[in-house]
């Protein structure tokens, strides 16, 4: 039988009962040992490492001892058993060793910028500028290995779902979906611009009006936003997924069933089972300081402004009375930290915003703290009670608008999560946040705007929207979350043209607005569609969340820096004045 030119067997699969075969192996050298004269190579290829040895008596000994790591090469050999001293229990090939016989060089390698082995830790910019060789360390390697499992996972549930997979165009116009777009510039139209999607949200509900029942895609989305560690500059990928004739409910149990069996096929970690639990995002506010909640912290966040409004404390009552409010956000067992702790934690909120930090700590002898004096005992009882306050627990007091009150009280308790170590460790805790607020006040418009999707179902319907102050209407909009980072938005669809012409009038666009922006999904609404809905939980952040990454970075094979530049491909770059002038276009430098 012909021999493969390069390999008979991969580094990974090599057991004891292939001893005595010969065997051709091709892969990179990983590292290499000389004990006593003898060499040891470790040959790597994607699915593992497999240790070669080369004897003294081989004449090509001398020749592989100098090659560089990561030079490409090929063995021909038998497969031998190690002994028992030299079995690797780390390895899954551990157990046996490829005795060379001959070799012959592939590729030889020059010395590498960062290395592959040791995995060291080397400079962002030089991982992201050498990242085909950054992407051979066996950390970010199986991380994108994972990447690909979860996709072909999530295609072949959504298929056992009914969902069928559809694409949706690249190229398309500018719509307001609240981030900055990328615009391509027409050469067949000058002056004319498309937009890279930034979600396929008009042609995924074009979908359902023109009656595909249930779809979804492991879509590209591209916005211009500025990095952080679970966001990708310029593009990212989403599940993106749509039902007709769907409730709420339905969308959500299509999620749970997903994401359930995604956390359980993929790790070890304890996790919350299907259903997950529902928090209002008015409570989220209350409870967590954020509609983005880590619940596995113990920490909840209490409102006690009207124990402070008719208090001692002049600085509290008389900004409760303005209409400020006070959170409370106990901690338990923390009586006994340092007064340096503390005036930590009063650094840290005023370096997020806040004039100061009001603590109170109770132990056996009483109540302490920089207000206690301002508190008479039964205002002090309570507040132990309100709180739950026992002796050796702490709370700080934050004091300000509601909104800002809810930022700065949500910031300290992750804070305190952290710096006591009482974050649950080993756990993936999930949640729905659900009742969004349909309008919100823009400040620096002074005027109504959408708060989240403005394609979404006013809770109420029509009536709600005539009748109801805009910012009490809650929308069929709800999050899901996981360990405090926001996996996907979601809405239940407004489906009727009438109700959508007047949700855009109450944020500013009149009807001609609505028609030259969103003229295609407002004629589908015309000629019948289903109620429906979608979500589209983003693949990067379950695969950083899965892969237990700080950093999204690590699980997007070519990723771009965080100011948004490919390193690699020396993206953006300037074009030519020829391709300029097809474009219709002209640079010019910023006054």
């Amino acid at each position: 039988m012909e021999i493969h030119q390069y390999r008979t067997h991969t580094c990974g699969e090599l057991k004891k009962k292939n001893v005595g075969e010969f065997i051709r192996l091709s892969g990179w050298i990983n590292n290499r040992r000389d004990h006593g004269g003898v060499l040891f190579i470790d040959l790597r290829d994607h699915y593992g490492i497999t240790q070669v040895v080369v004897y003294p008596d081989r004449a090509f000994q001398k020749k592989i001892a100098h090659l560089t790591k990561e030079t490409v090469i090929r063995f021909d050999g038998i497969l031998a058993s190690r002994t028992d001293e030299n079995v690797n229990p780390n390895l899954p090939t551990g157990e046996v060793e490829l005795v060379a016989e001959s070799y012959d060089i592939l590729s030889e390698a020059e010395q590498v910028p960062i290395p592959v082995f040791p995995e060291d830790q080397a400079p962002e910019e030089l991982r992201l500028e050498y990242r085909f060789i950054d992407l051979r360390r066996s950390q970010i390697h199986a991380n994108i290995l994972l990447r690909s499992k979860v996709i072909a996972y999530i295609r072949r549930v959504m298929g056992e779902m009914g969902f069928n997979e559809y694409q949706t165009p690249i190229l398309t116009s500018s719509s307001p979906e609240g981030a900055r777009d990328f615009l391509v510039p027409s050469r067949l139209h000058p002056g004319k611009f498309y937009a890279l999607p930034q979600a396929p949200q008009q042609f995924k509900q074009l979908l359902m009006m023109a009656g595909f029942d249930r779809y979804f895609q492991i879509a590209p989305c591209f916005r211009d936003e500025d990095a952080r560690a679970d966001r990708s500059p310029g593009e990212f990928y989403q599940l993106d997924m749509e039902m007709s004739f769907v409730t709420q409910d339905d969308v959500f149990a299509v999620v749970e069933n997903l994401l359930d069996g995604l956390f359980g096929e993929f790790s070890t970690w304890e996790r919350d089972r299907a259903p997950f639990c529902r928090i209002p995002f008015k409570d989220a506010m209350l409870k967590y300081g954020t509609d983005k909640p880590d619940l596995r912290i113990p920490i909840e966040i209490q409102d006690v402004s009207q124990i402070f409004a008719g208090s001692g404390f002049k600085v509290f009552a008389d900004a409760v009375a303005g209409g400020g409010v006070v959170r409370a956000i106990p901690v338990k067992n923390a009586a006994s930290k340092p007064r340096a702790f503390y005036d930590r934690m009063v650094e840290f909120a005023q370096s997020i915003g806040s004039q100061g930090l009001a603590y109170l700590v109770w132990n056996e002898e009483g109540v302490k703290g920089p207000i206690a004096k301002f508190l008479d005992a039964g205002s002090m009882g309570k507040l132990a009670d309100a709180i739950g306050a026992k002796p050796g627990d702490a709370a700080f007091f934050v004091c300000n608008d509601e909104a800002a009150a809810s930022k700065i009280a949500g910031e300290i308790r992750v804070k305190l999560g952290k710096d006591l170590d009482i974050v649950e460790q080993n756990a993936f805790r999930f949640c729905w946040i659900t009742d969004f607020p349909m309008f919100e006040y823009n400040e620096e418009l002074k005027k109504v705007d959408f708060s989240h999707n403005p394609f979404s179902m006013p809770q109420g319907g029509m009536e709600a929207l005539l009748e109801k102050d805009p910012l009490e209407i809650n929308a069929y909009q709800y999050d899901i979350v996981c360990n405090g980072i926001e996996l996907s938005s979601g809405a239940i669809r407004n489906h009727r043209p009438d109700i959508m012409y007047k949700a855009f009038e109450i944020a500013g666009y009149g009807k001609d607005v609505v028609d030259a922006k969103f003229g295609a999904m407002i004629r589908a609404l015309s000629f019948g569609a289903p109620p429906h809905g979608g979500i589209a939980p983003g693949v990067d952040r379950i695969i950083m969340l899965l892969a237990n990454e700080p950093n999204i970075r690590e699980v997007i094979a070519f990723p771009m820096n965080q100011r948004a530049q490919d390193l690699m491909m020396k993206a953006p770059a300037e074009v030519t004045e020829k391709q300029l002038r097809e474009l219709h276009i002209k640079v010019v430098e910023a006054v």
